[in-house]
């Protein structure tokens, strides 16, 4: 069997280190065909000493930890890669749970010539207790939070933009480059771009899955989201043709509250630009009190009426902000 090098950027991660090593040492494949490398960006909890714990308690898994002095996802991924020896690379994370079969199907998928770059779909899970959690969790997986993200809606197989947590050929580095270290997040996305301007397959099989923990808090979810549409806007300076609908309606969303509420205070033309604010507004709240009922009644939780709008919103807001901001900043460099 080819061995397969399973790469996890980590820092601060003790509550869950353990859970993801342990579901990687009952993989489906070979242990002796797997090894983990952990780039940690210098931890300052108890990550290290659980990480040492499973090793020295778990001594049939090769598992290094490499430092990332960055401490940025994508200078871990490449300070891993460079420290590790498998043909195949499988790219996890410390807040994720695979599947059994993961690793397996990720290197079946490969081997049978699927794609360049294979993932799976996340099976996402409230990140805390409370119905602010459980509701985070329903909108990470909703519509109106993920858009046309594949890996977060999707049950059939095909190609797609990106896949979270990928699997490659140590070749393809060397094809497409390292992952870009100037970017804080979207460097999947970014890479996933690379593959496919150079002709590779991005290919998303549901039957690969992993278990992933939304935020925990309203608070958490916006700074998660303002990032993304910040670096969403960096990435887009280099690549305009990757920006997707589901991208631009939140910024799109922000621009016209912001355009409206500016109109509105201007005397000639007031009165009419506050009532299509109104207007705006009263459908959008709608819409998500619309999705939240719906969520409350399917799932039997009456908390979601309330908690899966808010989410939305805050999910909407913060990323459409960040990615106005970033523009914002950009006009002036």
């Amino acid at each position: 069997m080819p061995v397969v090098s399973i790469i996890i950027p980590c820092f601060n991660e003790q509550s869950t280190i353990g859970l993801l090593l342990g579901a990687v040492y009952t993989q489906t494949y070979p242990r002796a065909d797997m090894e983990v490398v952990i780039a940690d960006g210098l931890s300052s909890d108890n990550t290290r000493a659980e990480i040492l714990a499973f090793e020295q308690g778990h001594p049939d898994l090769c598992l290094r930890v490499v430092d990332n002095h960055k401490r940025i996802i994508p200078a871990a991924l490449n300070r891993a890669i460079e420290a590790s020896r498998g043909k195949y690379i499988v790219r996890l994370d410390a807040h994720c749970i695979p599947q059994p079969d993961y690793v397996e199907r990720c290197v079946a998928a490969l081997e049978a010539g699927a794609g360049t770059m294979v993932g799976g779909v996340w099976d996402i899970r409230p990140g805390g207790a409370g119905w602010i959690s459980r509701s985070i969790a329903v909108v990470a997986s909703h519509p109106l939070g993920a858009g046309d993200a594949h890996y977060r809606i999707s049950s059939q197989a095909g190609r797609v933009d990106t896949v979270p947590f990928g699997a490659y050929p140590r070749s393809l580095v060397e094809q497409v480059g390292p992952y870009d270290e100037t970017l804080l997040t979207n460097e999947d996305y970014e890479f996933n771009t690379r593959i496919r301007q150079k002709g590779g397959v991005v290919w998303l099989d549901p039957a690969i899955r992993s278990v992933y923990f939304a935020r925990s808090s309203l608070s958490g979810l916006a700074r998660q989201y303002w990032r993304y549409g910040f670096w969403k806007m960096r990435m887009l300076r280099r690549y305009p043709g990757s920006l997707r609908w589901r991208q631009a309606v939140p910024a799109l969303f922000v621009l016209s509250l912001v355009v409206l509420g500016l109109g509105s205070v201007f005397p000639p033309i007031g009165a009419v630009v506050r009532l299509v604010l109104a207007g705006e507004l009263i459908v959008y709240f709608s819409v998500l009190v619309l999705a939240g009922l719906q969520a409350a009644v399917r799932r039997r939780d009456p908390l979601l009426a309330v908690g899966v709008p808010l989410g939305i919103a805050t999910l909407h807001l913060s990323w459409g902000s960040g990615f106005l901001w970033s523009l914002l900043l950009s006009l002036f460099q």
